[in-house]
C-alpha cells in the first residue's frame, strides 16, 4: 500500500526521484499515465493489470466508456528506475500535469500520484475544507 506525501524536484532532463519506501512497493517496472485532476498516476504492474481488466469490461458502445479508456491508455507508458531511483517523466505527461520543477509525490493506496506542487497545495486546501462533508457522504458506503 502506498501512503505519504513527499516534495521533490524534477531535473532539467525530466527525471524525478521516487522515495525509496514507495519504490520498494512499486516494483522494478511500472506504468505511468495521465491521472485525474491533472496529476499523473503510477501503478505497479499487478495493479495496472487489475485496472486494465476492469476497463476491458466497460461497454465499447458507450461514448463515455470509450473516452475514459482512451484517456488512460493514450498516455500510458511502461517505466523503470535508473540506478539512482529516478524515473524519466515523458514530455507529454509532464505537459499534461504541468510539471516543471517542484512536484509532490503522493501515495494513494494502490497507486502513486505526481502533482505540480502549487496545484497540490490548491487541491489539498480545497479538499480540507470539504473533508467533513465528504466523510458524511461516505457513510452510506459503509465508511
Amino acid at each position: 500500500m502506498f501512503m505519504g506525501e513527499f516534495l521533490h524536484t524534477i531535473d532539467v532532463k525530466g527525471r524525478l526521484i521516487i522515495p525509496a519506501r514507495l519504490r520498494e512497493t512499486l516494483g522494478d517496472k511500472f506504468i505511468i499515465t495521465k491521472g485525474l485532476d491533472n496529476c499523473l498516476f503510477l501503478y505497479g504492474l499487478n495493479e495496472w493489470q487489475i485496472f486494465e481488466e476492469k476497463l476491458k469490461k466497460l461497454p465499447v458502445s458507450q461514448p463515455n466508456a470509450r473516452a475514459f479508456v482512451r484517456f488512460f491508455f493514450s498516455g500510458a507508458t511502461e517505466c523503470e528506475f535508473d540506478k539512482q531511483g529516478r524515473i524519466l517523466l515523458p514530455a507529454n505527461l509532464r505537459e499534461y500535469a504541468t510539471l516543471e520543477k517542484e512536484v509532490v509525490v503522493v501515495g494513494v493506496m494502490n497507486r502513486i500520484e505526481i502533482w505540480d506542487n502549487a496545484k497540490w497545495k490548491e487541491y489539498s486546501n480545497q479538499a480540507e475544507q470539504n473533508y467533513e462533508l465528504a466523510a458524511e457522504s461516505l457513510v452510506d458506503l459503509g465508511i
